[in-house]
Protein backbone atom coordinates (compact mmCIF):
# COMPACT_ATOMS: atom_id res chain seq x y z
CA UNK A 1 0.00 0.00 0.00
CA UNK A 2 2.57 2.42 1.26
CA UNK A 3 4.25 2.43 -2.88
CA UNK A 4 0.59 3.17 -4.37
CA UNK A 5 0.15 6.46 -1.48
CA UNK A 6 3.49 7.77 -2.37
CA UNK A 7 2.64 7.14 -5.98
CA UNK A 8 -0.59 9.42 -5.13
CA UNK A 9 1.47 11.89 -3.56
CA UNK A 10 3.64 12.07 -6.81
CA UNK A 11 0.68 12.76 -8.50
CA UNK A 12 -0.19 15.49 -6.39
CA UNK A 13 3.30 17.43 -5.80
CA UNK A 14 3.54 17.74 -9.22
CA UNK A 15 -0.04 19.10 -10.00
CA UNK A 16 0.86 21.64 -7.49
CA UNK A 17 2.33 25.21 -7.10
CA UNK A 18 5.48 23.67 -6.20
CA UNK A 19 8.64 24.24 -8.93
CA UNK A 20 10.41 20.96 -10.13
CA UNK A 21 13.66 22.08 -7.94
CA UNK A 22 11.16 22.09 -5.02
CA UNK A 23 9.67 18.70 -6.21
CA UNK A 24 13.89 17.99 -6.80
CA UNK A 25 14.14 18.81 -2.62
CA UNK A 26 10.65 16.66 -1.55
CA UNK A 27 12.25 13.44 -3.52
CA UNK A 28 15.97 14.02 -2.36
CA UNK A 29 14.29 14.02 1.48
CA UNK A 30 12.79 10.41 0.71
CA UNK A 31 15.28 9.65 -1.21
CA UNK A 32 18.14 10.05 1.99
CA UNK A 33 15.63 8.84 4.37
CA UNK A 34 14.63 5.68 2.37
CA UNK A 35 18.76 5.40 1.70
CA UNK A 36 20.18 5.84 5.31
CA UNK A 37 17.63 2.65 6.55
CA UNK A 38 16.65 0.63 4.02
CA UNK A 39 19.45 -1.55 4.54
CA UNK A 40 19.32 -2.18 8.58
CA UNK A 41 15.26 -2.10 8.84
CA UNK A 42 15.31 -5.25 6.17
CA UNK A 43 18.15 -7.12 7.64
CA UNK A 44 17.03 -6.93 11.25
CA UNK A 45 13.60 -7.94 9.94
CA UNK A 46 14.04 -10.13 7.52
CA UNK A 47 16.46 -12.04 9.42
CA UNK A 48 14.61 -12.13 12.84
CA UNK A 49 11.59 -14.23 10.20
CA UNK A 50 13.23 -17.37 10.02
CA UNK A 51 14.11 -16.74 14.13
CA UNK A 52 11.06 -16.67 15.19
CA UNK A 53 10.05 -19.05 17.67
CA UNK A 54 13.00 -20.95 16.16
CA UNK A 55 15.98 -19.76 18.03
CA UNK A 56 18.53 -21.21 20.82
CA UNK A 57 17.98 -18.41 23.14
CA UNK A 58 14.07 -19.26 22.94
CA UNK A 59 12.05 -22.27 22.32
CA UNK A 60 8.20 -22.18 24.08
CA UNK A 61 5.36 -20.44 22.07
CA UNK A 62 3.28 -18.91 24.79
CA UNK A 63 -0.44 -19.91 25.76
CA UNK A 64 -3.81 -18.70 25.61
CA UNK A 65 -3.55 -19.11 21.48
CA UNK A 66 -1.18 -15.62 21.53
CA UNK A 67 2.37 -15.72 20.82
CA UNK A 68 3.74 -13.68 23.60
CA UNK A 69 7.26 -12.78 22.59
CA UNK A 70 10.34 -11.94 23.58
CA UNK A 71 11.92 -12.30 20.59
CA UNK A 72 9.87 -9.31 18.73
CA UNK A 73 10.53 -7.05 22.02
CA UNK A 74 14.39 -7.55 21.57
CA UNK A 75 14.22 -7.32 17.33
CA UNK A 76 12.37 -3.79 18.55
CA UNK A 77 14.98 -2.88 20.97
CA UNK A 78 17.88 -3.54 17.92
CA UNK A 79 15.62 -1.47 15.65
CA UNK A 80 15.90 1.09 18.31
CA UNK A 81 19.79 1.22 18.92
CA UNK A 82 20.33 1.75 15.23
CA UNK A 83 17.80 4.56 14.93
CA UNK A 84 19.48 6.22 17.75
CA UNK A 85 22.94 5.86 16.77
CA UNK A 86 21.89 7.16 12.83
CA UNK A 87 20.11 9.95 14.51
CA UNK A 88 23.30 11.01 16.75
CA UNK A 89 26.04 10.44 14.06
CA UNK A 90 23.74 12.39 11.35
CA UNK A 91 23.85 15.70 13.76
CA UNK A 92 27.27 15.08 14.33
CA UNK A 93 28.04 15.32 10.82
CA UNK A 94 25.38 16.79 9.06
CA UNK A 95 27.71 20.44 8.32
CA UNK A 96 29.65 17.91 5.95
CA UNK A 97 26.78 16.20 3.67
CA UNK A 98 26.29 17.13 0.40
CA UNK A 99 23.64 17.66 -1.99
CA UNK A 100 23.54 18.47 -5.68
CA UNK A 101 27.38 19.41 -4.82
CA UNK A 102 26.30 21.94 -1.94
CA UNK A 103 27.55 21.17 1.15
CA UNK A 104 25.71 21.44 4.21
CA UNK A 105 22.69 21.75 1.63
CA UNK A 106 20.57 18.55 2.61
CA UNK A 107 16.82 19.01 2.27
CA UNK A 108 15.17 19.83 5.62
CA UNK A 109 17.93 18.13 7.50
CA UNK A 110 16.38 18.26 11.22
CA UNK A 111 13.40 16.97 10.37
CA UNK A 112 14.94 14.42 8.40
CA UNK A 113 17.14 13.07 11.31
CA UNK A 114 14.03 12.97 13.42
CA UNK A 115 11.77 11.06 10.59
CA UNK A 116 14.69 8.32 10.36
CA UNK A 117 14.87 8.29 14.33
CA UNK A 118 11.03 7.42 14.57
CA UNK A 119 10.29 6.34 11.40
CA UNK A 120 12.54 3.32 11.54
CA UNK A 121 10.93 1.04 14.40
CA UNK A 122 7.59 1.35 13.31
CA UNK A 123 8.16 -0.85 10.20
CA UNK A 124 8.27 -3.73 12.56
CA UNK A 125 4.52 -3.33 13.18
CA UNK A 126 3.49 -5.13 10.06
CA UNK A 127 5.64 -8.21 10.82
CA UNK A 128 4.40 -8.40 14.07
CA UNK A 129 0.86 -8.69 12.43
CA UNK A 130 2.25 -11.82 9.98
CA UNK A 131 4.14 -13.58 12.56
CA UNK A 132 1.16 -14.15 14.57
CA UNK A 133 -1.29 -15.06 11.79
CA UNK A 134 -2.72 -11.36 12.15
CA UNK A 135 -2.96 -11.10 8.47
CA UNK A 136 -6.16 -8.87 7.45
CA UNK A 137 -4.85 -6.56 10.62
CA UNK A 138 -2.17 -5.44 8.57
CA UNK A 139 -4.73 -4.61 5.98
CA UNK A 140 -6.24 -2.66 8.27
CA UNK A 141 -3.61 -0.81 9.95
CA UNK A 142 -2.04 -0.42 6.29
CA UNK A 143 -5.32 1.48 4.78
CA UNK A 144 -5.57 3.28 8.39
CA UNK A 145 -2.74 4.59 8.74
CA UNK A 146 -1.77 5.28 4.63
CA UNK A 147 -4.72 7.08 4.16
CA UNK A 148 -3.90 9.24 7.19
CA UNK A 149 -0.47 9.63 6.15
CA UNK A 150 -1.95 10.32 2.38
CA UNK A 151 -4.55 12.89 4.23
CA UNK A 152 -1.34 14.87 6.19
CA UNK A 153 1.28 15.37 3.03
CA UNK A 154 -1.17 16.56 0.28
CA UNK A 155 -3.64 18.49 2.29
CA UNK A 156 -1.23 21.45 2.84
CA UNK A 157 -0.08 21.17 -0.68
CA UNK A 158 -3.94 21.73 -1.62
CA UNK A 159 -3.97 24.77 0.60
CA UNK A 160 -1.04 25.98 -1.04
CA UNK A 161 1.10 25.67 1.28
CA UNK A 162 4.84 24.62 1.49
CA UNK A 163 6.53 21.44 1.03
CA UNK A 164 7.59 21.75 4.68
CA UNK A 165 4.23 21.39 5.87
CA UNK A 166 3.70 18.23 3.96
CA UNK A 167 6.79 17.13 6.35
CA UNK A 168 5.45 17.92 9.04
CA UNK A 169 1.90 15.62 8.76
CA UNK A 170 4.60 13.30 7.44
CA UNK A 171 6.23 13.30 11.21
CA UNK A 172 2.74 13.82 12.75
CA UNK A 173 1.41 10.43 11.42
CA UNK A 174 4.71 8.24 12.83
CA UNK A 175 3.94 9.64 15.73
CA UNK A 176 0.25 7.98 15.45
CA UNK A 177 2.18 4.56 14.42
CA UNK A 178 4.20 4.76 17.74
CA UNK A 179 1.29 4.72 19.81
CA UNK A 180 -0.35 1.37 17.15
CA UNK A 181 3.35 0.12 18.05
CA UNK A 182 3.61 0.07 21.55
CA UNK A 183 -0.04 -1.26 21.81
CA UNK A 184 1.30 -4.56 19.83
CA UNK A 185 4.57 -4.43 22.10
CA UNK A 186 2.39 -4.52 25.45
CA UNK A 187 0.17 -7.36 23.54
CA UNK A 188 2.12 -9.53 21.78
CA UNK A 189 5.73 -9.78 23.48
CA UNK A 190 7.36 -10.13 26.36
CA UNK A 191 9.20 -7.02 27.71
CA UNK A 192 12.47 -8.61 28.54
CA UNK A 193 15.77 -7.53 27.25
CA UNK A 194 17.99 -10.64 26.21
CA UNK A 195 21.62 -10.16 25.11
CA UNK A 196 22.24 -13.72 24.08
CA UNK A 197 18.77 -13.60 21.90
CA UNK A 198 20.29 -10.18 19.74
CA UNK A 199 23.53 -11.54 19.87
CA UNK A 200 21.72 -14.22 18.04
CA UNK A 201 19.84 -12.31 16.23
CA UNK A 202 22.39 -10.23 15.37
CA UNK A 203 24.83 -13.02 14.05
CA UNK A 204 22.42 -14.34 11.28
CA UNK A 205 21.06 -10.23 10.58
CA UNK A 206 24.46 -8.70 10.13
CA UNK A 207 25.13 -10.50 7.07
CA UNK A 208 21.91 -9.76 5.95
CA UNK A 209 22.29 -6.40 6.56
CA UNK A 210 25.37 -6.08 4.58
CA UNK A 211 23.73 -8.23 1.42
CA UNK A 212 20.71 -5.41 1.58
CA UNK A 213 23.16 -2.59 1.68
CA UNK A 214 25.36 -3.96 -1.17
CA UNK A 215 22.10 -5.43 -3.30
CA UNK A 216 19.37 -2.78 -2.71
CA UNK A 217 21.74 0.52 -2.87
CA UNK A 218 21.61 -0.18 -6.44
CA UNK A 219 18.54 1.44 -6.72
CA UNK A 220 20.00 4.08 -4.63
CA UNK A 221 23.15 4.26 -6.67
CA UNK A 222 21.23 4.69 -9.51
CA UNK A 223 19.84 8.07 -7.76
CA UNK A 224 23.43 9.39 -6.43
CA UNK A 225 24.73 8.72 -9.79
CA UNK A 226 22.15 10.84 -11.48
CA UNK A 227 22.30 13.54 -8.79
CA UNK A 228 25.83 13.68 -9.14
CA UNK A 229 26.37 13.74 -12.87
CA UNK A 230 23.75 16.06 -13.69
CA UNK A 231 24.14 18.19 -10.31
CA UNK A 232 20.18 19.51 -10.93
CA UNK A 233 17.07 19.01 -8.44
CA UNK A 234 14.90 18.97 -11.98
CA UNK A 235 16.67 16.40 -13.41
CA UNK A 236 17.16 14.10 -9.60
CA UNK A 237 13.32 14.61 -10.00
CA UNK A 238 12.49 13.06 -13.14
CA UNK A 239 14.85 10.49 -12.63
CA UNK A 240 13.48 9.87 -9.90
CA UNK A 241 9.82 9.66 -11.17
CA UNK A 242 11.12 7.01 -13.66
CA UNK A 243 12.84 4.77 -11.45
CA UNK A 244 9.77 3.27 -9.93
CA UNK A 245 8.76 -0.76 -10.09
CA UNK A 246 4.56 -0.94 -10.57
CA UNK A 247 3.93 -0.71 -7.18
CA UNK A 248 1.54 -3.79 -7.55
CA UNK A 249 4.67 -6.07 -8.45
CA UNK A 250 6.66 -4.83 -5.42
CA UNK A 251 3.72 -5.15 -2.84
CA UNK A 252 2.79 -8.58 -4.10
CA UNK A 253 6.33 -10.05 -4.81
CA UNK A 254 8.23 -8.86 -1.66
CA UNK A 255 4.60 -10.26 0.61
CA UNK A 256 5.63 -13.66 -1.05
CA UNK A 257 9.00 -13.94 -0.01
CA UNK A 258 8.55 -12.43 3.38
CA UNK A 259 5.53 -14.76 4.19
CA UNK A 260 7.29 -18.07 2.81
CA UNK A 261 10.82 -17.14 4.66
CA UNK A 262 9.69 -19.18 8.08
CA UNK A 263 8.35 -22.06 5.83
CA UNK A 264 11.93 -23.12 4.60
CA UNK A 265 13.51 -22.46 8.39
CA UNK A 266 13.56 -26.77 8.74
CA UNK A 267 14.04 -29.05 5.95
CA UNK A 268 11.08 -31.27 7.30
CA UNK A 269 8.59 -28.99 5.41
CA UNK A 270 10.98 -28.20 2.47
CA UNK A 271 9.33 -30.17 -0.33
CA UNK A 272 6.10 -29.38 0.60
CA UNK A 273 7.10 -25.27 0.71
CA UNK A 274 8.95 -25.87 -2.34
CA UNK A 275 5.53 -26.52 -4.49
CA UNK A 276 3.48 -24.09 -2.20
CA UNK A 277 6.75 -21.65 -3.47
CA UNK A 278 5.90 -22.41 -7.17
CA UNK A 279 2.09 -22.54 -7.06
CA UNK A 280 1.76 -19.05 -5.53
CA UNK A 281 4.08 -17.42 -7.61
CA UNK A 282 2.17 -18.98 -10.88
CA UNK A 283 -0.55 -17.29 -9.49
CA UNK A 284 1.21 -13.83 -8.86
CA UNK A 285 2.55 -14.20 -12.73
CA UNK A 286 -0.62 -14.38 -14.34
CA UNK A 287 -1.62 -11.18 -12.50
CA UNK A 288 1.46 -9.12 -12.47
CA UNK A 289 2.75 -10.03 -15.75
CA UNK A 290 -0.03 -9.23 -17.90
CA UNK A 291 -0.70 -6.03 -15.73
CA UNK A 292 2.58 -4.59 -16.48
CA UNK A 293 2.18 -5.19 -19.72
CA UNK A 294 -0.74 -2.70 -20.08
CA UNK A 295 1.29 -0.18 -17.61
CA UNK A 296 4.22 -0.41 -20.34
CA UNK A 297 1.87 -0.05 -23.14
CA UNK A 298 0.05 3.50 -21.40
CA UNK A 299 3.47 5.07 -19.81
CA UNK A 300 4.16 7.38 -22.45
CA UNK A 301 0.62 8.98 -22.50
CA UNK A 302 0.02 8.31 -18.62
CA UNK A 303 3.00 10.12 -17.44
CA UNK A 304 2.37 13.75 -19.01
CA UNK A 305 -0.95 13.32 -17.56
CA UNK A 306 -0.48 11.69 -14.24
CA UNK A 307 2.13 14.72 -13.83
CA UNK A 308 3.33 17.45 -15.99
CA UNK A 309 4.57 17.54 -19.63
CA UNK A 310 8.38 17.90 -19.26
CA UNK A 311 7.74 14.24 -17.29
CA UNK A 312 7.25 12.48 -20.02
CA UNK A 313 11.45 12.12 -20.01
CA UNK A 314 10.18 9.81 -17.16
CA UNK A 315 8.33 7.35 -18.68
CA UNK A 316 11.55 5.76 -20.60
CA UNK A 317 13.21 5.42 -17.13
CA UNK A 318 9.43 3.59 -15.73
CA UNK A 319 9.81 1.60 -19.39
CA UNK A 320 13.14 -0.15 -18.06
CA UNK A 321 12.29 -0.26 -14.33
CA UNK A 322 9.28 -2.18 -15.43
CA UNK A 323 11.47 -5.14 -16.83
CA UNK A 324 12.34 -5.87 -12.86
CA UNK A 325 9.26 -7.79 -13.04
CA UNK A 326 11.20 -10.73 -14.55
CA UNK A 327 14.08 -11.27 -11.88
CA UNK A 328 11.57 -10.58 -9.16
CA UNK A 329 9.08 -13.17 -9.26
CA UNK A 330 11.84 -15.50 -9.27
CA UNK A 331 12.88 -16.11 -5.28
CA UNK A 332 15.63 -18.22 -4.98
CA UNK A 333 16.25 -15.76 -2.64
CA UNK A 334 13.32 -16.89 0.00
CA UNK A 335 15.22 -20.43 -0.07
CA UNK A 336 18.92 -19.09 0.89
CA UNK A 337 17.65 -16.67 3.66
CA UNK A 338 14.74 -19.31 5.02
CA UNK A 339 17.79 -22.11 5.28
CA UNK A 340 19.88 -18.98 7.31
CA UNK A 341 22.42 -19.21 4.12
CA UNK A 342 22.44 -15.02 4.23
CA UNK A 343 26.58 -15.24 3.33
CA UNK A 344 25.24 -16.51 -0.17
CA UNK A 345 23.03 -13.32 -0.76
CA UNK A 346 26.44 -11.59 0.71
CA UNK A 347 27.87 -12.51 -2.79
CA UNK A 348 25.38 -12.07 -5.01
CA UNK A 349 24.58 -8.46 -3.69
CA UNK A 350 28.62 -7.75 -4.69
CA UNK A 351 28.02 -9.21 -7.71
CA UNK A 352 25.53 -7.06 -8.04
CA UNK A 353 26.84 -3.58 -7.16
CA UNK A 354 30.03 -4.86 -9.07
CA UNK A 355 27.95 -5.22 -12.42
CA UNK A 356 26.10 -1.87 -11.51
CA UNK A 357 27.97 0.85 -10.97
CA UNK A 358 30.61 0.67 -13.57
CA UNK A 359 27.96 -0.70 -16.45
CA UNK A 360 26.01 2.71 -15.37
CA UNK A 361 29.18 4.48 -15.31
CA UNK A 362 29.89 3.02 -18.96
CA UNK A 363 26.38 3.68 -20.24
CA UNK A 364 26.38 7.20 -19.53
CA UNK A 365 30.08 7.61 -21.17
CA UNK A 366 28.49 5.91 -24.49
CA UNK A 367 25.44 8.37 -24.78
CA UNK A 368 22.38 6.09 -23.03
CA UNK A 369 22.09 8.89 -20.27
CA UNK A 370 19.14 8.24 -17.98
CA UNK A 371 17.82 5.19 -19.54
CA UNK A 372 21.56 3.94 -19.37
CA UNK A 373 21.93 3.94 -15.59
CA UNK A 374 18.19 2.26 -15.56
CA UNK A 375 19.58 -0.50 -17.90
CA UNK A 376 22.43 -1.39 -15.86
CA UNK A 377 20.54 -1.89 -13.11
CA UNK A 378 18.08 -4.31 -14.79
CA UNK A 379 21.12 -6.29 -15.98
CA UNK A 380 22.65 -6.45 -12.36
CA UNK A 381 19.31 -7.67 -10.76
CA UNK A 382 19.07 -10.10 -13.72
CA UNK A 383 23.15 -11.57 -13.16
CA UNK A 384 22.59 -11.72 -9.50
CA UNK A 385 19.22 -13.42 -9.27
CA UNK A 386 21.55 -16.09 -11.71
CA UNK A 387 23.83 -16.92 -9.85
CA UNK A 388 21.38 -17.83 -6.88
CA UNK A 389 19.13 -19.65 -8.80
CA UNK A 390 22.54 -21.40 -9.61
CA UNK A 391 23.92 -21.77 -6.10
CA UNK A 392 20.27 -23.07 -5.29
CA UNK A 393 20.54 -25.45 -7.74
CA UNK A 394 23.87 -26.95 -7.35
CA UNK A 395 24.46 -26.43 -3.75
CA UNK A 396 21.24 -27.50 -2.40
CA UNK A 397 20.33 -29.88 -5.13
CA UNK A 398 16.94 -28.08 -5.51
CA UNK A 399 15.97 -27.69 -9.20
CA UNK A 400 14.72 -24.20 -11.26
CA UNK A 401 11.91 -26.33 -12.09
CA UNK A 402 10.91 -27.48 -8.23
CA UNK A 403 9.93 -23.54 -7.14
CA UNK A 404 9.63 -21.96 -10.54
CA UNK A 405 6.53 -22.21 -13.15
CA UNK A 406 9.21 -22.87 -16.32
CA UNK A 407 7.18 -22.75 -19.02
CA UNK A 408 4.55 -19.79 -17.81
CA UNK A 409 7.55 -17.36 -16.24
CA UNK A 410 9.52 -17.84 -20.00
CA UNK A 411 6.34 -17.20 -21.91
CA UNK A 412 5.95 -14.39 -20.04
CA UNK A 413 9.13 -12.96 -20.14
CA UNK A 414 9.68 -13.46 -23.58
CA UNK A 415 6.47 -11.13 -24.05
CA UNK A 416 7.65 -8.22 -21.59
CA UNK A 417 11.13 -8.29 -23.35
CA UNK A 418 9.20 -8.20 -26.90
CA UNK A 419 6.81 -5.31 -25.68
CA UNK A 420 9.71 -3.47 -24.33
CA UNK A 421 11.75 -3.63 -27.87
CA UNK A 422 8.64 -3.18 -29.67
CA UNK A 423 8.05 0.31 -27.47
CA UNK A 424 11.69 1.60 -27.34
CA UNK A 425 11.56 1.71 -31.15
CA UNK A 426 8.43 3.25 -31.26
CA UNK A 427 7.02 0.57 -33.19
CA UNK A 428 3.99 0.28 -30.83
CA UNK A 429 3.60 4.23 -29.46
CA UNK A 430 0.72 5.21 -27.86
CA UNK A 431 0.26 9.03 -26.89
Amino acid sequence: MKPVIFLIVSIVITKSRLSNEDIGQWEMFMFISSFLTFFWVTGIIQSLLPLYHRNKTYRKVGDNGVSKSPELFNAFLLLCVFSLLLFVLGHSFKGYFSVFHNRGNVPFINLLLLYILFNSPVQLIEYIYLLNNRSYRIFQYGLYTFTAQLIFIITPLLLGKDIIWSIYGLLLITGFRWIWLIILLRRYTVIKVSMEFIREHLYVGIPLIITTLISGSAQYTDGIIVSVVYKDPAMFAWFRYGAKEFPLVLMLANGLGSAMLSEFSTREKMKQSLEILRVKSKRLMHILFPTTMFMMLIAKWLYPIMFRPEFHKSSGIFLIYSLLIIPRLVFPQTIIVGRKKTHIMLIAAIIEIAVNIPLSLLMIKWGYKMQGVALSTFIAYMVSNLYMVLYVWFKMNIKPSEYIPLKIYTFYSFLVGILFVLIDHSIINIH
